[in-house]
Formats: C-alpha cells, structure tokens, sequence
C-alpha cells in the first residue's frame, strides 16, 4: 500500500506544530487547563490529560529508536486502554502513520491487514506474538517498560491537515475490507461539527463507548472528543456485557452512552420499562451502525431517562455525516446533514429524488476519504467528483431530517421482487421471544431464493414459536416479504463494529 506524506521540517516538542495532532492536542491542555483533569479511566486507574500527552511524546521516543519516522506505517493490534491511546499519539507525534486493527480478528484477517498495510512496526497486545511472523513487532508491555525510562523530548513534526494520520478498515460487511486514509485535521472536525456542536460536550463530560477504538465510531467517541474538549472517557478492553456497563456508569457517572442498536437491545433485555437509578448520571445517548428499530429505541429511552440520539455515519467520512442532536432530536430519523456536509438521496442513475421517495444517499464533506489506497476500480464506484455514494438506503423528509432505510447492500430479490428485510425483522423482533433476528433470501435446493428468518431466541423456546412468527408476518406484511421459514440460532454474524454480515446470513450459516 503506497500513502504519500510530504517531508517537512521537524519542531522541538513543546514548539507549536500547529498541523500535527498529538502537537495541537498537547498545546491544547496546556492552554485550557486541563492538564491535571481526568482524560482516561482504565480498571481503577485514572490518566490525566497531562500524563497522557507526557507518557504520549516519552512512547514516540521509543519508536522512534526502533526506525520509525515520517511517513511510515505502524500498525496498532492493541486492546483499548491508555496504551492505544499513547501510541496513537506518539505516532502521530512521529508524522508516521497509524494503522488502526481490531486485535481480535482471526489470523488469516490480521494477516490480510499487515500485508495490506505493510507496516514499519506492529504494536501487539497479550497473545498476538506470533500473528505477524514477516513483521517487526513490539509487545505493548516491552513497549510500556521501554517507556518508563524514555525522556518526553522527541521532536514532533510539521505536518498539515492533509497529511496522512490514520488507516481504517471498513467494517466488511458485504466483503473484503477496504483501507480509508484520514489526515491531521480530520479529528479536530469531527468534534468541532459532531461534540461541540451536535452533543454539547463540556470538560464536565464523561464518556462510555462499547465501540471500540479501532473502529470510525468508537474512535470519535473515546479518542478524540474528550481529548479535545477536556472531557474524560471509560476505557475498557473487553465489551462490557450489560452488568458491567451497569457499574462502569454508576461508579464514572457517566454522562454520554455511545453503542449500536444490537448493544442496546442487550443493555434493556429482561428489564421492566423503567429507568434504573445506575444510569442517573446520564444525560444523552448516541446509536449508530444500524438502524435503531422504534420500540427498542423506547425502551432504551426508558431504560436511561435520557434521550437517545440516532445518527449515520462510515469509515469513509470518518465519523458521523447526519445525525440528530441534544437541541434537536427528531427519533425515528438518523437527523439532519452535519455542518459542514451534504447529504443527497439519488436514483440509480444518480439523479436527486424528491423528498419522500427512496434511494441511495450520498454524501460531501470535509472529511470524506479522497478514495482507496491502490484501489482505483473500487474508488471509482465509491466517489465521483467529491461525493461518496454510501451504499445506504434513505428517504429525506419534508422538515429536512432523513430516515435511514439499511443498506443497498442488504435488499434481498425474492421472485424478481426487491424486499427490504429491515421491516420484516423489526415486526419479528415485537415478538416477546425473539431476541434478535436476521432475514435473507437463502438458496433451496432447488436453487431458488426463498426468504428465511433467523432467529435468536430467548430460552427455552416456546412451543410453536415458528408458526407463529410466520402468522405474525403474514397479519402485517406483503406476501413477499413473508419469510418461508424460520432457524433457530444461537447467534448471528456481526462485524466487530456490530452490523450484521448480511453475506453470511445468506449462505444460511456461519
């Protein structure tokens, strides 16, 4: 993979480097005064602002005495914790370039990605010693024991807005995983357009993400907006299941919740419609990855005594393009465009649709990817002069918010017949023994696609729960949208963002 970054004069650490984000975020503490309020807590420890941009420019001493520099690639296979964070920053420190791999991914996957990448060095947590046996690796504890000794005098180098910070994946839900660029200024727009503005984030702010880092929406959450508005963040490195988030936002006070609808279906699962006093503290919540069905979103609601706050984003735009905010929060909608971004719902053809009538959005921004390192075929259908086509499924509305209809991705062709199947699940999903459901049109043996629900009960199964589901569909929807069987499984098929792998529920099983 071949990413540019122009080579430019070096600034004592300290110095303004007013492009480089590890720079502006360290002078940014100093001149608000946050450098002794909380910025991370892990475990029972918690990380100060300013121990965080110390230990930050004392770790891009480390790899700088192991070859990296300007321009290179560094990949970071590490859990979320104060660790990531630092070396995020001491790569950033370096003018290097990080990239970001969810840790758990299977070996043939995390070797996908660093032959991808072809990183410099690669940053491992616990039991990843030998996932990348072609590739210079340093453990995140050899890494922490080298830090302690190293003095924070490393040089932090002149960079601009553009230059590249940053590698993603996307989250491959319909495929193969493609890589996202994103510069120096990307970050700061995502919290001056989305956390400032939209979330009203204060300094007084704490967060909890069950997204993690590496992905585009945990990424925001936990990293950059409080290290940006002198907030602090929750830190976990491990999901939490629904007991931990109990504690972690009781023992925190946590202000701000951010999960995906299939997160927040398990945080309300056998819960009485009332708010419990664990969540006093909270003041909003984000959903994002899916479309949040209406009655889970009431319950969420219910659950926290807070409203929660829908919104759309991609690994291509970095973070959110439409969403809905704490001064204006229209449920049932992914919101309004972001400042700064415009979103448009087109034909096929590419053509805007009125309002009301359905199509594929797409979106123009300040932080939308320029395309796909060494991918021009696939850059080439993803975007067109400046705008990106989302492959998701919307309707704008006549107030200007938009309705967010899944992806294109997922329609299923059952009898020459497009059906969506976000309408099917969220009827089956009412029923009270459900608790998470996917539908598909799988191939039967006869080599016709027929449209199957897969069903994630609760336990034991009622009797008779298959017929009745397909009654329920039958009562309330079009003939062709009505499953022609249902399978009980155990779970479904997610992306470690949470989306559901829609190409897997095809194949009928995983």
């Amino acid at each position: 993979m071949t990413v540019t970054t122009p080579r430019a004069a070096l600034t004592p650490a300290g110095a303004e480097a007013p492009g480089n984000l590890a720079a502006q975020l360290a002078a940014l503490a100093e001149r608000r005064a946050w450098t002794g309020r909380p910025a991370f807590h892990q475990r029972h420890r918690r990380w100060t602002h300013g121990e965080v941009h110390d230990l930050a420019a004392r770790t891009a001493g480390v790899l700088a005495e192991h070859g990296v520099g300007p321009g290179d690639r560094v990949l970071l296979a590490l859990p979320d914790s104060v660790a990531w964070v630092t070396a995020f920053l001491a790569v950033a420190r370096l003018g290097a370039v990080a990239v970001l791999v969810n840790p758990g991914l299977t070996p043939p996957d995390l070797e996908f990605t660093a032959e991808d990448s072809e990183p410099l060095l690669c940053l491992t947590g616990a039991g990843l010693g030998d996932r990348f046996p072609r590739r210079v690796r340093l453990g995140a504890d050899r890494l922490a024991e080298l830090t302690r000794d190293a003095p924070p005098t490393v040089l932090a180098h002149q960079v601009d807005a553009h230059t590249p910070l940053y590698i993603q994946y996307t989250s491959g839900t319909t495929g193969r995983p493609k890589p996202v660029v994103h510069g120096h200024g990307d970050p700061k727009a995502y919290h001056d357009l989305i956390a400032r503005r939209l979330l009203r984030l204060t300094p007084d702010d704490v967060t909890l993400s069950l997204a993690h880092l590496f992905s585009a929406y945990g990424f925001g959450n936990a990293f950059v907006f409080p290290l940006f508005s002198g907030s602090s963040a929750v830190l976990a490195d491990r999901r939490p299941d629904p007991a931990a988030v109990d504690e972690l936002v009781a023992r925190h006070r946590v202000t701000l919740l951010y999960a995906v609808p299939a997160q927040y279906a398990a945080l309300v699962e056998e819960r009485a419609d009332g708010h419990e006093a664990c969540f006093a503290s909270v003041r909003a919540a984000v959903s994002s990855g899916e479309h949040l069905p209406a009655e889970l979103a009431r319950r969420v609601t219910a659950l926290l005594g807070a409203p929660v706050l829908e919104q759309l984003g991609s690994t291509e735009a970095g973070h959110a393009f439409c969403a809905n905010g704490v001064d204006d929060n229209r449920p049932g909608t992914v919101g309004r465009p972001v400042p700064g971004y415009e979103v448009e719902v087109r034909d096929p053809a590419g053509n805007a649709v009125p309002d009301g009538e359905e199509g594929e959005l797409w979106v123009r921004g300040p932080t939308v990817t320029p395309g796909y390192p060494n991918r021009a075929e696939e850059t080439g259908r993803a975007l067109v002069g400046g705008w990106l086509c989302t492959r998701d499924r919307a309707r704008r509305e006549p107030d200007g918010t938009f309705t967010h209809l899944g992806r294109a991705d997922d329609l299923e062709t059952v009898g020459g017949i497009a059906v969506s199947p976000l309408g099917v699940e969220e009827l089956l999903r009412t029923h009270p023994a459900v608790r998470e459901v996917a539908v598909a049109a799988v191939t039967d043996h006869h080599g016709a696609p027929r449209l199957r629900a897969f069903v994630v009960p609760v336990t034991p199964i009622p009797v008779g729960l298959e017929a009745d589901l397909i009654c329920l569909a039958r009562e309330h929807l079009a003939a062709p949208e009505v499953p022609r069987g249902v399978s009980f499984v155990p779970s479904l098929p997610r992306t470690p963002t949470g989306r559901i792998r829609r190409h897997l529920v095809r194949r009928g099983a995983w």
